[in-house]
């Protein structure tokens, strides 16, 4: 029997290390009066011109090619913004024992954003899974996001995230879902200069998401947030998150096989259902919790690099099976006859 290989270095995703020191400045050199004005001006236009790019560079032809695999498709809309939402609901009985009501909040919040597109594609390529199906997969959680998550934070986090009021669902339209029209509308334009400049614009969502940070966090250390919050209290939520991603890591893979997926649907299925995305939710959380942001994302920040670390070590097992699928862009009903065990390929 085998031992299974762990990487020789986990993955410290150099993003997070930018993240990380952004907050820092924002601790120590926080934008206060005209500046905080300032600052919260070019966070809204970052996150419009982030979800303008999101649209743009969506191709609606793909994506409509992708719907021949609407089973895949619903099972990680399913887990996004149903099974995620569940165990996030559940996860209320850690208050106050393990956790408390704004880091709650968050990690509520970080249960209801869209999945990855990027990290998914990655790691389904490593695990030799279905590519086209994460790419897919992917892409209709952000596009679905874009309206699911502002309604779901609404229901269930409440006036904490502005409830239903008639303000709130005018800022949502007009920062996220009009920018984003507004990009689908304007890409057979714009496309081709989208593609050739794929690095450049590559920092600039980086880099405006670096921005929508220190203004959250700015804001948080001017409201005194961190007094709030100890280094027993993140270790706790540290541990609830680590709970969290085992048991969706478990629910997609052994659920997948449940309903008949093949193994190579079955991990775009588990890396795609199981993880959420930085990108989409701290844009997100500064629109809908405004000048509480920064406790309402930390939870999304830290469980992000825990499911890269742990998706890396996942993605490089599976890459050992000795039995992949061949037929990677179908789903496949590997499930046996009764009484009959499932044959090995060769």
């Amino acid at each position: 029997m085998r031992r299974p290989h762990l990487p020789a270095r986990l993955p410290l995703d150099p993003y997070i290390l930018a993240l990380l020191a952004t907050v820092g400045i924002a601790v120590l050199l926080p934008a206060r009066g005209p500046a905080a004005t300032l600052a919260d001006g070019a966070s809204t236009a970052a996150v419009a011109l982030l979800f303008f790019l999101y649209g743009a560079r969506l191709s609606t032809r793909e994506a409509l090619d992708g719907l021949r695999h609407w089973r895949l498709h619903l099972t990680v809309l399913a887990c996004t913004f149903m099974l995620f939402p569940l165990l996030g609901l559940a996860a209320r009985g850690q208050v106050p024992s393990l956790l408390t009501a704004p880091l709650y909040g968050g990690l509520l919040f970080l249960c209801l954003v869209p999945s990855t597109v990027q990290s998914s594609i990655a790691f389904t390529s490593i695990a030799r899974g279905n590519v086209p199906a994460a790419i897919c997969a992917g892409s209709f959680s952000s596009l679905a996001g874009i309206v699911v998550t502002p309604l779901l934070a609404a229901l269930l986090l409440g006036g904490d995230a502005g409830g239903f009021s008639l303000g709130s669902l005018l800022k949502i339209t007009l920062q996220l879902l009009l920018p984003f029209l507004l990009g689908q509308a304007l890409r057979p334009r714009v496309g081709g200069f989208l593609v050739r400049h794929k690095q450049v614009l590559g920092h600039v969502d980086r880099g405006s998401i670096l921005l929508v940070v220190y203004a959250a966090f700015s804001a948080g250390v001017v409201a005194g947030i961190w007094h709030r919050v100890s280094a027993a209290q993140l270790a706790a939520l540290m541990l609830v998150e680590a709970v969290l991603l085992a048991a969706m890591l478990l629910a997609t893979w052994y659920g997948a096989a449940r309903l008949g997926f093949g193994r190579a649907d079955r991990i775009a299925i588990q890396f795609a259902g199981s993880k959420k995305s930085l990108a989409a939710g701290l844009p997100m959380a500064s629109v809908l919790f405004g000048a509480h942001a920064a406790l309402a994302v930390l939870p999304l920040m830290l469980f992000h690099q825990m499911q890269l670390m742990v998706c890396a070590v996942i993605a490089r097992r599976r890459a050992q099976d000795p039995a992949p699928e061949l037929a990677a862009d179908r789903v496949v009903d590997v499930s046996p006859a009764p009484g009959r065990p499932v044959p090995r390929a060769r």
